[in-house]
């Protein structure tokens, strides 16, 4: 056949050609398919729509080594393709394209076939196909190739390989460091890049950071950063070095060996951003061992970090603070830090970069844990504002951080009452509703860190703080749940913030915690006690105990039993609720008729009283504070004079204008006076109390409630005793299920039982008050026996008695005897 000469404009014929079976036509439509593709990417895809690719991989195991050649090179150029990489994965071309890499093959072979492979491990597949189909040794093999390309293309395709930690370790099998260490004398540039980029992610690892060591790998490393030439490279040679640092011995042999003091000098003297970031992580990174922190501080890197921290870029500025956090497990370093270094981290905190700004407060978290002179330094360097602020941040790791330093603040008093000045427990409020359980706890921790102030816990429950915080009693996270109930503890050290607290559910989350063995913790069986301590009321009706300890006040009621899962109403609503024929409840409030609210401005303000002394309002245990900030105080008529002594620059008069400015309405609801209790409290306090020994004390006592609860009962008349209508007839006269104590006259057990623990309460003896069933009630008391006769001088162990009010008011039953468990009715 005569040889046809043709002339074609169209790829379409060129795809056509890659058919025929002469070799020559093979090799000119290559030639004309390479130029085409390599015009642009769109050309690419209107060879891969030709259905170019299925022939051209066919080509690339041509016997013709010039066929093979040229179809390698349009794979090369086609590959940058995604669409092209898909369909080679579909076809399994990385076998083929790794088989091209054999020793004997051409350098134009080799160029491009690792330039095909370099895109294709951009994608995670075909790393994993690259890997199993052994392509590492022969990738590995031709770093040391003459030619800078095939050094370039595969240098570039290993380290796209070692991004996966199975390749990594394999590249350490294969020996690679070596060739890397080779390279770096490359005069090419990209080339060096590529190797330092592959030696900083292997270096990851602690195998490969010792054989890099044993090659003398950081020699290479500290000789380009002495290169101002090189000064591209500083960047990713300062990140090898910042990894190697990460192990003793390398810190100790560059130390010896003077490589320390170059790369620390180094940084100082440096003025790309870049580098000095590389550099404060490596110091980082360096920092998580401590005998490399030691070798650290003795070479005063505590400087050089403050130094940076001076710097324009942000990201050196948060590399240096993230240093300075890793420095602290040092207390020598700690303690460097704090004159200059917090100052200059608190400004951090007013910045606009949500990085900076949550690295500086991580690094102020550290410096002030357990620090007291770091913590004050921070008050000093007027920080308290920005930390609070920090508490609204974008990002939760700069939250919590605040949250912790604020934490660290508060075990000073000085530095809590500042903090608490700036309204800190209500920017908490935040912080305790977020949905990350790390801000949480850390929000709950620094509540309970400032909850041992009053005023601290008044400010929670106005801002409406106590209902997140009870919320996390029920999270799953168990540091979430210990530090809420720890917080709990601590609020519920006050009557209000306790009563507030079981209003919201925080008794019944307690209770279920504590039913569970994998949920309860070391606080919330002390948050529970707590809680039902400082709320006596729905102690005893929910427990139905009450120790020594639990003393009674105004305020306390009985409202009897209360069963699991029904609402524990206060006493102001049960006030308010319609006359029933359910159980009286009895309620305590030993105040005279003649108790009165006076108003005052919200200012320390003195009362001068009728006997000539000065009060001061704080001295006062019953006020009340208005919406308005004013002071309610209750007082008897007759010893406040009208007007006020002036005592300090700060007090103020009461003027007619503000006292018609006050409206007593919104004075907060008071239970009405109980006189008569008041008045058995005066009488046994001077009967009573003179009385030689407490159990002559507790049977005047016993006697003394009995008289004023109807007196002794015979136990076969005890169903004639008509309590029940007494108290129904006083109930009816006040038009209300709430009764005062004083106007019970005819008394059952448990109402006299309680009297006589309020009486015993207020003279100072010491008694529990227990519920039994069928109205059942008694009170439990520790004595001492006389020593037997003919024996003086015996301390006799206390014995505990139960006291009998009403048969015979003043017979004290030893505790289990049969006498004392007809008493309980048991």
């Amino acid at each position: 056949f005569d040889p046809l000469f043709i002339e074609s404009k169209t790829a379409a014929t060129a795809v056509l050609m890659l058919s025929s079976p002469e070799e020559e036509v093979l090799v000119k439509a290559c030639e004309a398919i390479y130029k085409f593709a390599s015009k642009g990417d769109e050309n690419k895809v209107t060879l891969l729509d030709l259905g170019a690719v299925e022939p051209l991989y066919k080509l690339i195991s041509h016997e013709d080594p010039t066929v093979r050649r040229n179809a390698i090179t349009v794979f090369g150029i086609m590959a940058s393709n995604p669409d092209v990489r898909k369909l080679l994965r579909e076809l399994d071309a990385t076998n083929s394209l790794i088989s091209r890499l054999a020793p004997e093959e051409d350098v134009v072979i080799h160029e491009f076939a690792t330039l095909c492979l370099a895109h294709m491990a951009s994608e995670y597949t075909s790393k994993i196909q690259i890997f199993e189909q052994g392509g590492l040794e022969p990738l590995i093999r031709l770093l040391s190739s003459p030619d800078p390309d095939v050094k370039k293309n595969s240098i570039e395709c290993i380290y796209l390989l070692v991004q996966d930690f199975q390749s990594r370790a394999a590249v350490r099998e294969l020996n690679v460091i070596p060739a890397l260490l080779e390279l770096l004398k490359s005069e090419y540039p990209v080339i060096q890049l590529l190797s330092l980029k592959t030696l900083e992610v292997i270096s990851n690892d602690r195998e490969t950071r010792i054989i890099l060591t044993e090659h003398q790998g950081l020699d290479y490393l500290l000789k380009i950063l002495e290169t101002k030439e090189f000064s591209d490279l500083h960047v990713e040679a300062l990140a090898v070095v910042g990894n190697c640092l990460e192990d003793v011995d390398t810190m100790q042999s560059i130390q010896r060996s003077g490589g320390l003091k170059k790369l620390l000098s180094f940084i100082e003297v440096s003025t790309i951003p870049d580098v000095q970031k590389n550099a404060a992580r490596a110091i980082a990174k360096a920092a998580y061992d401590s005998e490399n922190r030691k070798i650290l501080n003795e070479h005063e890197v505590e400087m050089c970090l403050i130094n940076l921290l001076g710097n324009d870029n942000d990201g050196v500025k948060a590399a240096a603070s993230q240093a300075i956090s890793a420095m602290c497990e040092n207390l020598a370093s700690k303690r460097a830090f704090g004159p200059q270094g917090i100052p200059q981290l608190v400004q951090l905190l007013s910045s606009d970069n949500e990085e900076v700004k949550e690295s500086a407060v991580v690094a102020l978290a550290n410096l002030t844990a357990a620090s007291p002179d770091n913590a004050s330094a921070v008050a000093e360097a007027e920080g308290i504002e920005p930390l609070i602020n920090t508490l609204s941040a974008q990002r939760d790791g700069a939250i919590a951080n605040a949250a912790a330093v604020l934490a660290n603040m508060a075990t000073q008093e000085p530095l809590r009452l500042s903090v608490l000045g700036h309204g800190a427990m209500s920017a908490l409020v935040g912080p305790l509703r977020s949905s990350n359980s790390r801000v949480q706890s850390t929000a709950a921790f620094a509540v309970a860190a400032f909850g041992c102030d009053a005023d601290a816990r008044t400010e929670l429950r106005n801002a409406n703080g106590l209902g997140p915080l009870i919320e996390l009693l029920r999270s799953r996270n168990e540091e979430v749940r210990r530090n809420a109930c720890w917080a709990v503890m601590v609020c519920a050290s006050d009557e209000p913030t306790a009563i507030e607290l079981c209003r919201l559910g925080a008794l019944e989350n307690l209770e279920e915690i504590n039913l569970s063995t994998g949920h309860k913790n070391n606080f919330s069986k002390g948050a529970l006690e707590k809680l039902l301590d400082n709320n006596l009321s729905q102690k005893y009706g929910q427990m139905g105990y009450l120790s020594s300890n639990n003393i009674i006040t105004d305020g306390f009621y009985d409202c009897g039993q209360i069963q699991p899962g029904v609402k524990f109403l206060s006493l102001e609503e049960l006030s308010k609720q319609e006359l029933t024929d359910r159980r009286a409840i009895i309620f305590i409030n030993a105040k005279s008729q003649n108790t009165v609210p006076i108003a005052f401005p919200p200012k320390s303000v003195c009362l001068k009283c009728s006997g000539g002394e000065l009060l001061c309002w704080s001295s006062f245990k019953n006020y009340s504070i208005l919406k308005k900030g004013y002071i309610v105080f209750y007082v008897r008529k007759g010893k406040v004079k009208k007007e006020e002594e002036k005592v300090k620059e700060e007090e103020v008069q009461i003027t007619p204008e503000v006292q018609d400015e006050i409206n007593l309405e919104n004075v907060p609801w008071s239970p009405p006076p109980d006189v008569i209790l008041l008045e058995y409290i005066n009488d046994a306090s001077k009967t009573i109390l003179p009385l030689t020994t407490t159990w002559k004390q507790v049977v005047a006592l016993a006697q003394f409630v009995a008289d004023k609860m109807g007196g002794p009962i015979e136990r076969d008349r005890l169903h004639d005793f008509s309590w029940e209508l007494h108290i129904s007839e006083i109930e009816f006269e006040l038009k209300c299920n709430v009764v005062p104590i004083g106007k019970v006259k005819k008394g059952t057990f448990y109402h006299r039982a309680l009297l006589f623990k309020v009486i015993a309460d207020r003279i100072g003896i010491g008694c529990s008050l227990v519920r039994g069933e069928y109205n059942r009630a008694w009170n439990e008391v520790k004595l001492v026996d006389d020593s037997p006769q003919g024996i003086t001088g015996l301390l006799l162990p206390p014995q505990e008695y139960i006291i009998d009010l009403m048969f015979e008011p003043g017979n004290l039953m030893k505790q289990g005897s049969a006498e004392a468990d007809r008493y309980k009715c048991i």
